[in-house]
């Protein structure tokens, strides 16, 4: 099985959900994993964002032009993740 880290962090459900389609359209393998947690009420996505895109590393530089192409009004350009926040 392929070692999945984590790519990009996304800011809404919106975005995690057109990122799902468009990777699946291009068949990388990825998982989506939001940073909801019921018990404390979602207090990690006001912090750290909705949640993140993992995939194998091959797919990194394609998974990020397409998070890079995405309109503005799903992700805010200030709120995109800088590369020193990749590391897992």
């Amino acid at each position: 099985m392929e070692r999945f880290k984590k790519i990009v962090v996304l800011q809404n459900r919106q975005e995690a959900e057109v990122m799902d389609a468009a990777l699946k359209e291009r068949e990388i393998p990825h998982q989506i994993k939001s940073y909801h947690d019921s018990a404390l009420d979602g207090l990690f996505q006001v912090t750290k964002g909705w949640g993140h895109v993992e995939a194998p590393e091959e797919y990194k530089d394609e998974i990020k032009s397409i998070h890079s192409g995405l309109p503005g009004e799903i992700i805010e350009e200030d709120e995109k993740i800088d590369s020193g926040e990749n590391d897992s």
